[in-house]
C-alpha cells in the first residue's frame, strides 16, 4: 500500500459499513448477511455466546456451514457484526435534552440497558476501537453532548470513555447476577441474600474491619444503585472542571498511558520468577498477620477470663 492508497478495510468492518462485495451466487436467495447475523444474535440472547458457532447458526437457518462462509468468511467477523447489531443506535431523543450532563447520563443509562438485553456482548474481547457504524454513533453522541463546553478534544474523549466504562462495569455486574439467577433458579434478591450470608461467614472485624462494618450495615442487601451514584459523582467532577475553565482556569495536562515495563511485557523469565517470589512473600505475610490477630484475640479472651475468675 502506498501513501496515496487508502487502507483496505477488514472484511468484517466492510460488511458492517455495507461496502463489502456480496457473493456472486449463493445457495438460495433467502440467505443474506443480515439473516445470518439475526440468527446468531437470537442464539446468543437465548443460550449465551458459547452457543454461537457457524454450524449452529447454519442449522438454525436450515443451511450448511459452508453456505455461511460465502457471506461471512470468519467467525470473528460474525461476532463483530453481532456486536454491531446488538449495540444499535443511541435514541434520537437524547440529542434533544437540554444539557450536556442530561445527555451523558441518558447515554449511560441506555448503555446499561443494552448490556442487560444482550449480556453476551460483554464477553467479547475489546480489540481496539470498534470502527463500525453503530459503535461510532454512540461515541459521536457522547462527543456531541460536550461540543458546546470549553473542554478540549482530548478531555471530551476522556469524559466519553469514562461514561462508557462505567456503563460497561455496571453491565458486567448485572450480567453476573443474571447468570447466577439463571444457573441457580434463585431470584436476584435471593442471590444477593446468599452472597451477603457468604460474606458474613468469612469476613472478620480483625482482618477486614471496614468491610465488616459495611456488612453489618447491610450493604449487600441495599436496593440502592452504587453505579448510578458513581456516575453522578463523575459528572459532578466534570461540571466542576468546566466551571473552572469558564472562570479562566487552565486545562490540566493529562499524563500518558500507564504502561508495563518492556521487560515485563516481553515475559522475561527472571521478572516472572521475581514477581512470583513477591506474591509468595505477600501471601506469607498475610498468613502471619492472621496468626498475630488470632493470638491477640485469644490473649484478650484469656485476660478477660482471668479478671472474671479473680
Amino acid at each position: 500500500m502506498t501513501e496515496s492508497e487508502p487502507m483496505e478495510l477488514p472484511r468484517g468492518i466492510a460488511l458492517a459499513w455495507g461496502v463489502a462485495a456480496n457473493p456472486q451466487r449463493g445457495p438460495k436467495r433467502e440467505m443474506s448477511v443480515e439473516r445470518i447475523v439475526d440468527a446468531a444474535v437470537e442464539l446468543a440472547d437465548s443460550d449465551g455466546i458459547g452457543a454461537v458457532s457457524m454450524a449452529a447458526v447454519a442449522a438454525a437457518l436450515g443451511f450448511t456451514p459452508m453456505s455461511l462462509y460465502r457471506y461471512v468468511s470468519a467467525k470473528d467477523d460474525l461476532l463483530l457484526l453481532m456486536q454491531e447489531q446488538a449495540t444499535g443506535l443511541p435514541p434520537d431523543s437524547i440529542r434533544e435534552l437540554a444539557s450536556w450532563r442530561e445527555r451523558l447520563l441518558a447515554l449511560y443509562e441506555e448503555q446499561v440497558l443494552l448490556y442487560q438485553r444482550h449480556p453476551w456482548v460483554l464477553s467479547l474481547p475489546i480489540n481496539g476501537s470498534p470502527v463500525t457504524p453503530n459503535s461510532s454513533a454512540w461515541l459521536d453522541a457522547s462527543l456531541d453532548a460536550l461540543e458546546a463546553t470549553p473542554l478540549s478534544t482530548e478531555e471530551r474523549m476522556a469524559v466519553a470513555l469514562a461514561v462508557t466504562g462505567d456503563a460497561r462495569w455496571c453491565g458486567i455486574v448485572h450480567a453476573g447476577y443474571t447468570e447466577q439467577s439463571r444457573g441457580s433458579g434463585l431470584s436476584p434478591r435471593e442471590v444477593a441474600v446468599r452472597e451477603s450470608a457468604l460474606y458474613d461467614r468469612v469476613i472478620t472485624a480483625d482482618e477486614f474491619p471496614a468491610l465488616r462494618r459495611a456488612i453489618d450495615d447491610g450493604i449487600f442487601l441495599s436496593p440502592a444503585d452504587p453505579f448510578h451514584f458513581g456516575i453522578e459523582r463523575v459528572l459532578d467532577g466534570v461540571a466542576s472542571y468546566i466551571d473552572a475553565l469558564d472562570r479562566g482556569g487552565a486545562h490540566e495536562v493529562s499524563p500518558e498511558w500507564i504502561a508495563l515495563d518492556p521487560a515485563e511485557v516481553a515475559g522475561d523469565k527472571r521478572v516472572r520468577e521475581a514477581q512470583k517470589a513477591v506474591r509468595d512473600a505477600e501471601k506469607s505475610l498475610r498468613a502471619a498477620h492472621r496468626l498475630e490477630r488470632q493470638a491477640l484475640r485469644e490473649a484478650r479472651e484469656r485476660r478477660a477470663r482471668s479478671k472474671t475468675s479473680g
